[in-house]
């Protein structure tokens, strides 16, 4: 019996998808029929090195570094895929955080902050998403075939104090992609958020070194432990699946309780 989610042969890209929560989407997608996926990082090592993951699954992987927050850049890399698979019929908007270093480790309360920092945190988490969807949409449009899904934050839903700009900048996201669905679903593109907690990303480990921290942060968490990757990649994996064909417009928490929809 086929999988409901079985994806068909489509063509994926998936940003910041070197590490963490990226790569496990890029290794599900190809467990589950991708026909070919595009690995995205900053760094060429880490997007190859999960390339070479992926094709041992039996499907062809493309390695590009760019920055998501460089327009230019996003275009050049889409009409490359384009070249080399013919389509990009799923877009998942996974890189975040403040670029290519996490910049959690030097933050501050916003009255104390400069607007420099500011350009960081918005040009990966927002005008990223705007980017990377944009030149991979008008591709879709002319297919009449979509998949967009797009990673942001608990902190977008509910506000962080000392990240409150890449929560606004995540929130900016969620209210994007609600557009982009109202705009594609006539032309058959789907597009919807997964919002996570606490997850044990690289970013994330630097700031739990030890079991005594992690067990503090984990007091305001109804599921006391940290997210896998694992845990959002499945749903994710879910949304860009033909199973998820009637649901757009929606961000869908995996926080283990860290906060609830109401």
């Amino acid at each position: 019996m086929d999988s409901i989610l079985d994806i068909k042969g489509r063509i994926a890209v998936v940003t910041g998808a070197g590490q963490g929560v990226g790569r496990q989407v890029a290794l599900y997608l190809a467990e589950y029929g991708a026909g070919g996926i595009v690995i995205n990082d900053f760094h060429l090592d880490r997007a190859e090195a999960v390339a070479k993951e992926v094709e041992a699954l039996g499907v062809k992987a493309l390695p590009l570094a760019f920055d998501v927050s460089d327009y230019d850049a996003v275009g050049a890399a889409f009409d490359t895929v384009r070249e080399t698979f013919g389509s990009i019929d799923i877009l998942v908007n996974n890189a975040g955080n403040a670029g290519p270093t996490s910049g959690l480790d030097d933050l501050v309360p916003f009255w104390d902050s400069d607007p420099s920092e500011w350009k960081r945190w918005m040009a990966t988490n927002f005008d990223g998403v705007l980017n990377c969807t944009r030149h991979a949409m008008s591709g879709m449009a002319k297919s009449g075939y979509g998949r967009i899904v797009t990673v942001i934050s608990d902190a977008g839903r509910v506000g962080e104090p000392h990240l409150a700009v890449y929560s606004g900048a995540k929130a900016g996201a969620a209210g994007f992609m609600r557009a982009i669905a109202k705009a594609g679903g006539r032309l058959g593109i789907n597009a919807n958020c997964v919002a996570l907690g606490g997850t044990r990303t690289p970013a994330v480990a630097d700031l739990i070194p030890d079991a005594a921290t992690e067990k503090k942060a984990l007091s305001a968490y109804v599921i006391r432990r940290l997210g896998e990757p694992e845990d959002p990649a499945g749903l994710i994996l879910f949304l860009c699946s033909d199973a998820a064909a009637w649901i757009t417009g929606q961000t869908y928490p995996v926080n283990g309780g860290y906060s609830f929809n109401t």
